[in-house]
């Protein structure tokens, strides 16, 4: 299966580590839990997950785990990914008439629509990109990424919900 939208690093990290802990319970719930010559495997294992985990919500929310002062917007690592990126291509060339009205974002435009990506959940991004913006149908998103027709509508449903949340 190949990925139709590409991953900013902090969404590759955060996949990566999410499979590495899932490697490691794996790994966990293979030991004999009975035999003493398995528990200091079993400790290592143990600290290791902990450590997965408490990097996973670092990268997920942008501050350290535990502190209570730091950055207290969440995905800021997303954020400051699509508020670099020049995310929306320019279509002017691409529409006949535009009335010669000028197609731009300003800075404070390109800020929403980054903190409305930054919300959503790789998958949400995922479809809802290739739905709207590359006007693929649900069923074929589907195919592309290996999940139900429904799973899909339930993505861009989230995503609609968001994008309706962040800007009422």
């Amino acid at each position: 299966m190949r990925e139709a939208v590409s991953l900013d690093w902090a969404d590759r990290l955060i996949r990566e580590y999410s499979d590495g802990r899932k490697e490691l319970k794996r790994q966990a719930d293979q030991l004999d839990r009975d035999n003493p010559n398995n528990a200091d495997d079993l400790t290592l294992i143990n600290g290791m997950i902990e450590n997965m985990n408490f990097s996973l919500e670092w990268l997920e929310t942008g501050r350290q785990p535990g502190l209570r002062r730091g950055v207290d917007k969440s995905r800021i690592y997303q954020r400051q990914y699509f508020e670099s990126m020049d995310l929306i291509p320019d279509i002017t060339d691409q529409i006949d008439d535009i009335n010669e009205k000028e197609l731009y974002m300003t800075r404070e435009e390109k800020i929403i629509l980054a903190d409305i990506f930054a919300s959503f959940s790789h998958r949400e991004r995922q479809c809802y990109i290739l739905h709207v913006g590359q006007r693929m149908s649900m069923g074929k998103i589907a195919d592309e990424i290996g999940v139900s027709k429904g799973t899909v509508q339930g993505y861009i449903k989230r995503a609609e919900k968001k994008i309706k949340e962040r800007i009422s």
